[in-house]
């Protein structure tokens, strides 16, 4: 199966509720994406954003110029039902982040919570930072959560990686400074909970 096949299925079975990852609010994100984005205009791009409710807080805090991208088209189907009028302000792609076409120096904060785990393989790994270096501006902002070190190491049936926020902050390498890191204990809808990690990093110049 591929991994749109994969996500497809997983998103057509479940609701957005119902699945580990989600959260009424991503707390962590948006205290980052408001240290990187206080100017409400700031191109954000919310890769694997899915059905997340990122996009939701980030439009009711008046930031206009908001990109999700999701391989799964069904996850960005029931968000943009989800918001109403309101998906008409943001931009929906369609696309594994690794194959996408992203305008080169496009965005002011690229936002990860849901994809750089399950890159377990160097490969994939290098083409998601080639392509998070392309289409970040410099001096633009990188924002991932992973799962940490005591988190689960599997999800949704697929393998994860595991980081401390050190080791996140090294899997992107010397193009990107550390700001700041933090750990999220999340709580799933069904009451266990998962130790995410998160790296908030600036992208130097080229």
């Amino acid at each position: 199966m591929t991994a749109k096949n994969h996500w497809e299925a997983v998103y057509g079975q479940k609701d957005a509720t119902s699945v580990s990852w989600y959260a009424p609010h991503l707390q962590p994100s948006l205290h980052y994406v408001r240290q990187a984005a206080p100017d409400k205009a700031a191109a954000i791009i919310d890769v694997g954003g899915g059905e997340s409710t990122l996009v939701d807080d980030l439009l009711a805090e008046g930031y206009g110029n908001l990109t999700v991208l999701d391989i799964s088209a069904a996850a960005l189907g029931a968000t943009q039902r989800r918001l109403g009028e309101g998906g008409q302000r943001v931009t929906w792609q369609a696309a594994d982040v690794l194959d996408a076409e992203l305008p080169a120096a496009a965005y002011d904060v690229w936002h990860d919570r849901a994809v750089f785990h399950f890159l377990v393989g160097e490969a994939q790994r290098r083409r998601y930072l080639d392509q998070a270096l392309r289409a970040l501006k410099p001096g633009g902002f990188a924002i991932v959560g992973t799962f940490g070190p005591l988190g689960p190491d599997s999800c949704s049936g697929l393998p994860v990686s595991r980081y401390s926020t050190d080791e996140l902050h090294g899997a992107f390498g010397d193009p990107f400074h550390l700001i700041d890191g933090s750990v999220e204990l999340h709580t799933t809808p069904w009451g266990s909970t998962q130790q995410f990690v998160y790296c908030f990093c600036r992208r130097g110049s080229p």
